[in-house]
């Protein structure tokens, strides 16, 4: 009778655990349960003497904070590694959202699916329709960045006209004022066209002055600067990194002064400012420069503090002594970008952005701004680069043959086609839910973070499998090659904005952990409240919040981990239901391992980047299942779509498992190791990588014009016309399908089987033998130069792929000879 009440507490405290009920709930269910079972001779003196020494300390506020919160506390403040204001910035900067749900163990799907679908307006619509697709259609990639290496200046000039920098700014002051899902539509599409169109158009609208201004500028600033920064009057750039500070941006050497000085007759209090930037994209091209420095105010002539750190300004490009012009050359992508110096330049206090009192502001301004931009610029970019890979790469599968058949017929090529549908997917879904969360007005500093890496290494791994079922085409360099660019700059997403690996292994976990976590927080901000009671009441709450949100999140892993989570409620009972119980489960030992990472490794951790990466990756890659799952609700649930979200959530959660497992592998402790592969893997790994059958069905989705790929090419630049290389060849996708029935009459009728190429001769082979009509004919021949064109490549002229001086001195020589 006492093993038989004794099970039963324990499961009714499990039950209570799983559905993170409170401690007096807890307590109440002991006590009842204890009651009952005295009543029935289970439970005698001994039983409820072990209960009260339990229950009496932790549940009297004065003894638990005396005997065991404060010692308890004294040791967390000793472990706790100190925080930076830097750091505190960073941590504080944004909001959290969906990704706090996933993080805590629990995510309600349907809160999920609540989440407004982002649309577009009809102006929004109509920009897209018109003046973007005019400025694709006007745009030689390769004139432009072979023998130009810059945009066109009619190109330059219709994107100022027509107010390609000004869509964040605001209509009241000349701007487009576009949503966050709609400047990242635009960016698609133009990164469909030219990697070095997107970017030139994507950096004023995500980290630079003209948010800067919206956001923190005085009245003078915002009506001076946003006007001509909307009509393309002033061209802006904003110069953060140094030489010396790269990716850790708050090491800036850069500094400017506090002093006296001169300024139009007069003697005013200003800024002596000393820079050398590199990076800095439209910075050989900007009239208006965005400075980041570090502040010193030696004399107190603003106020007491000496050092009040990193502030902004905006420094007018044609200022005496201020460098700018000169270009780097970032991998044949030539955007401009170049680097900035200025020494001792003094200019008044109102330069600063916000003026005197924004004064030591600078870095929470950047790294607020820059958790809305960076969900917005390197991802809507990749996501269009992914997209029009996969279409290319799927028609050029079914146009170009092998063996006599489409080489996309190719259980080889068929792996890589399946990789790029699947990133096409999963990536479109992934930018359009998180540039919808900022259309509601959240700042995700955290999600920003995990779309940015993620889908900039989708993007250089499609670039790769793109490349590789391409061979010779995809290398050859020339005015029809679409690819060539792209995969030579695919490293430069990958650097900026963070690079991945700070991104990976520091940022994703370092700021979940921190901000997603219900009481680390708390904890954390305990130590730093000088009065020692109020400190020890906020960590006290804090502390045994966490410690049932940890006994929950256990529970809760042992439970769907035994059960594989069949018992987990998902929003939908069809094929979509395995996936939201097994991200479920994740979600969960996500949650207990975050925990058990922090009590193994205490202060440590942030040090330990590959712990914090692979922590990280499955906060990530939960985000990218959860953005599939929504994607395919908010489409209408087509079942034509659902390889798609099969072969995502697989993947997905394929590389969470993974994550997860090597987590495990690497605990110090290999009792520990083995508690935890035996509490989260009980009867093995229960994800399964996507079936062949299945990256069958999405290389066919490629290959083959339907709706499920049409959904794949929204804000794919696809227009049929001379300069658009992918747009052309949908076309011969079309045509070469049309005229198969054709060609396959004639080996019919003739009795052979011919190879698919040199179609006019098998034209004029079916004319002759009366198979063909002569429209039928003349469709097959006009085919096959359209079938050449798309295979062929481009050859050169040896003195025309000389560049620059190079190309000059040729010219010069060609014309002294003649």
């Amino acid at each position: 009778m006492t093993l038989i009440f004794t099970l039963g507490l324990i499961v009714l405290l499990s039950i209570a655990s799983y559905h993170r009920a409170s401690w007096n709930t807890a307590l109440g269910v002991s006590i009842a349960t204890l009651v009952i079972g005295t009543f029935a001779g289970a439970f005698g003196a001994i039983s409820w003497l072990i209960f009260l020494i339990i229950a009496v300390p932790l549940s009297v506020t004065g003894i638990r904070q005396q005997y065991i919160i404060k010692p308890i506390f004294a040791m967390f403040k000793k472990v706790t590694p100190t925080m930076s204001e830097t750091e505190k910035s960073a941590i504080d900067a944004g909001t959290t959202w969906w990704e706090a749900d996933l993080f805590c163990g629990r995510p309600d799907w349907n809160k999920l699916h609540q989440y407004p679908m982002p649309k577009l307006t009809i102006e929004e619509q109509a920009f897209i329709d018109g003046p973007v697709e005019v400025v694709c259609s006007m745009l030689d990639d390769w004139e432009a960045t072979h023998e130009l290496t810059d945009l066109p200046q009619d190109v330059w000039q219709y994107l100022k006209d027509n107010k390609f920098f000004a869509m964040i700014i605001k209509k009241e002051y000349g701007g487009l004022q576009f949503s966050a899902f709609a400047q990242s539509c635009v960016l698609q599409k133009l990164t469909s066209k030219s990697t070095l169109l997107s970017s030139i158009v994507g950096v004023p609208n995500s980290l630079g002055p003209g948010e800067l201004l919206q956001h923190y500028g005085t009245k003078e600033q915002k009506d001076h600067y946003l006007p001509r920064l909307a009509s393309g009057q002033e061209i802006p750039c904003f110069a953060l990194t140094s030489p010396e500070a790269g990716s850790d941006a708050s090491a800036i050497p850069d500094y400017g002064v506090v002093c006296k000085g001169m300024w139009e007759g007069e003697e005013v209090i200003g800024l002596s400012l000393t820079w050398n930037k590199r990076y800095i994209t439209l910075a050989p091209v900007a009239t208006v420069l965005g400075l980041a420095f570090k502040l010193q105010d030696p004399d107190g002539l603003l106020s007491d503090v000496k050092e009040p750190g990193i502030t902004c300004a905006l420094i007018p490009t044609d200022m005496p002594g201020v460098e700018i012009g000169r270009r780097h050359f970032p991998l044949n992508v030539p955007f401009q970008n170049g680097p900035t110096r200025g020494k001792d330049i003094f200019v008044p206090l109102d330069y600063i952005i916000g003026g005197p009192e924004m004064a030591g502001q600078g870095w929470r301004m950047l790294v607020e701004c820059l958790s809305v931009g960076r969900a917005i610029t390197l991802p809507s970019n990749s996501t269009g680069g992914i997209k029009t890979i996969a279409l290319a790469s799927g028609a050029y599968s079914r146009i170009r043959r092998q063996f006599r058949l489409p080489i996309g017929q190719m259980e080889g090529v068929e792996e890589s086609l399946a990789k790029l549908a699947g990133y096409a997917y999963s990536s479109d879904a992934a930018v359009s839910m998180s540039t919808g969360a900022v259309d509601l007005g959240e700042k995700p500093s955290v999600v920003s973070a995990i779309i940015k890496y993620h889908l900039t290494e989708q993007m250089r791994d499609s670039t790769n499998h793109a490349m590789d079922v391409h061979g010779g085409k995809g290398i050859m360099l020339g005015p029809n090659n679409y690819l060539g660019r792209g995969y030579q700059g695919a490293p430069i997403a990958i650097t900026v904005e963070g690079a991945n690996i700070l991104t990976r292994n520091m940022i994703i976990y370092g700021q979940g952990a921190i901000r997603c976590h219900p009481f680390v927080l708390t904890e954390l901000g305990a130590c730093a409240i000088e009065d020692r009671e109020e400190a020890l009441a906020v960590f006290d709450k804090a502390l045994m919040g966490h410690i049932g949100f940890t006994m929950s999140n256990l529970v809760r892993t042992k439970w769907m981990s035994f059960t594989g989570a069949r018992f987990a409620t998902t929003p939908f009972k069809d094929e979509t239901a395995e996936f939201y119980r097994t991200a479920s489960r994740f979600s969960a030992s996500l949650a207990l391992m975050s925990d058990i990472s922090m009590a193994v490794f205490g202060g440590s951790l942030k040090r330990k980047e590959r712990i914090s990466a692979r922590l990280g990756d499955l906060l990530s890659y939960l985000y990218l299942v959860s953005a599939t799952l929504k994607r395919y609700n908010d489409e209408g649930r087509k079942k034509e779509d659902l390889p798609l979200v099969q072969w995502s959530c697989q993947d997905h959660l394929y590389h969470c498992q993974r994550a997860l497992a090597d987590l495990i592998n690497n605990m110090p402790s290999a009792p520990l190791r083995a508690a935890l592969k035996l509490m989260l893997f009980p009867f093995g790994r229960p994800v399964r990588k996507p079936t062949d059958k299945l990256e069958h069905k999405l290389a066919q989705i490629l290959q083959v014009p339907s709706e499920t790929r049409n959904r794949l090419a929204s804000y794919v630049y696809l227009t049929n016309e001379p300069l658009n290389l992918v747009g052309r060849q949908e076309q011969t996708l079309k045509d070469v399908l049309a005229v198969e029935p054709l060609f396959d009459k004639v080996c019919r009728e003739k009795g052979v089987k011919l190879p698919f190429f040199q179609l006019d001769k098998v034209a004029q082979m079916g004319l002759e033998a009366g198979i063909l009509t002569q429209a039928e004919a003349d469709q097959l021949a006009s085919v096959e130069k359209a079938r050449l064109d798309v295979i062929n490549v481009d050859d050169f002229d040896p003195a025309d792929l000389l560049a620059g001086k190079a190309a000059r001195n040729n010219t010069a020589k060609k014309a002294n000879a003649a």
